[in-house]
């Protein structure tokens, strides 16, 4: 072959299974060391905000710098106990999942504080478009978890009657939107909710969330377009776990330093966050939601994380990284990270976390109980085959009539 023939380039992650894991091009700031700029700011002003990290905590667990928030010992500890419930509702799910209880189920161990950290900075009526791992805003944000086990189970108290694959919530009360397994289009409606929602001279703001691997559907570039040019009240949120299903995120990335620079060809301020660290989270998110409440347009948010797990119970990650590289990751676990903080201020200690864990896996564990008691996949009630036909058309078709007479539901 000739030496001046094409050829395509295909990216390649570090570290492939049985190689050892390598980090050592991840470029961290030091906590603290990173500016923050006034909230109305243009993006051209901050474009270097879209190549560093933003973090708070250090390795000591001390907060540092400008992002560092105003937060009580009283709502560490609250913060704390969400990303704790997550985790002990992932564990409890997963293992239901291979009990046969439910058809599936998708973990968010180490992406626990972006979605619990982001939550406190919303309002009341905000709307969150959510991909499938952002449950932590609905425990964050008081959602009970028995609802949520029921839709998983698919019994007869599931809120959604069975019509949504298990860990698709939906919950308009509590500003969760329901949630789409075709992966990009809620970019889209988020900026179409948030455009509806000035127009219509609200005061709700809409959050739109994504993973690394979707941004490279064409729905993630028409969201940034109209988010852009009609500046609509909306947080860009872009959950960057290093990995989609099962290519790494060089492939969504292309030829981009960050996902974040993405929003700078748009006229965006786009900034990346410690994902792991929930002080830093929260204070980038309040700065953002700002923002969009000032009428000061858009901002996109890379959070930098890990996904610790599989991609769901129907992956399995060692067929394609190395098995000891979440042990590796350098920003750490976001739950270790937080106690080490609250531990440093004197609220807290090991002992006490250690029966914090035995208490909130009780609760889990209590509402997993009467959850089961209204039914699972294989055991108990059921929805009612009359779900089939209500509440998807104002006047049924005459077809659908029919099939309804036919069961005779």
């Amino acid at each position: 072959m000739s030496d001046d023939a094409l050829r395509l380039h295909v990216p390649e992650p570090h570290s492939r299974p049985g190689d050892a894991p390598d980090f050592s091009d991840f470029a961290i700031p030091e906590a603290g060391s990173v500016r923050r700029p006034p909230v109305d700011c243009k993006a051209d002003d901050i474009r270097d905000l879209a190549f560093s990290i933003i973090r708070v905590l250090d390795d000591a667990g001390e907060a540092k710098g400008e992002w560092k928030p105003d937060l009580s010992s009283e709502e560490l500890l609250r913060g704390l106990r969400h990303m704790m419930t997550l985790r002990a509702f992932d564990a409890r799910m997963q293992t239901a999942q291979r009990q046969g209880k439910t058809s599936f189920y998708m973990q968010h161990t180490g992406e626990e504080a972006v979605s619990c950290a982001f939550r406190l900075a919303l309002g009341p009526g905000d709307m969150n478009f959510p991909t499938y791992r952002q449950a932590g805003l609905l425990i964050a944000g008081g959602y009970p978890m028995v609802s949520m086990m029921n839709q998983i189970y698919s019994n007869a108290e599931d809120p959604l009657k069975g019509r949504q694959l298990p860990i698709m919530y939906s919950s308009k009360s509590h500003g969760f939107f329901s949630i789409s397994g075709n992966l990009a289009t809620q970019f889209v409606q988020a900026v179409g909710w948030a455009m509806a929602s000035a127009i219509k001279r609200d005061t709700r703001i809409a959050a739109a969330w994504i993973g690394d691997g979707s941004t490279a559907e064409s729905d993630f570039h028409a969201a940034l377009v109209f988010a852009s040019t009609y500046r609509a009240p909306v947080v860009l949120n872009v959950v960057n776990n290093q990995w989609a299903i099962s290519t790494f995120q060089g492939f969504a990335r292309g030829g981009s330093a960050t996902f974040a620079a993405r929003g700078l060809g748009f006229g965006i301020p786009a900034l990346r966050v410690d994902g792991n660290d929930y002080l830093a989270v929260l204070s980038v998110a309040r700065w953002a939601v700002e923002r969009a409440r000032r009428n000061l347009g858009p901002t996109l948010i890379e959070h930098v994380t890990y996904r610790v797990g599989a991609h769901s119970t129907s992956d399995d990650p060692s067929a394609y990284r190395p098995k000891a590289e979440s042990a590796v990751w350098p920003l750490g676990d976001p739950i270790a990270r937080l106690k080490t903080h609250l531990i440093a201020l004197g609220a807290w200690s090991q002992e006490r976390h250690t029966q914090a864990e035995a208490e909130v896996m009780h609760e889990v564990v209590t509402a997993q109980k009467e959850a089961e008691s209204h039914g699972t996949l294989h055991a108990g009630d059921k929805p009612s085959a009359r779900d089939m036909f209500e509440d998807v058309y104002a006047e049924l078709p005459p077809h659908l009539r029919r099939q309804r007479q036919q069961l005779g539901v």
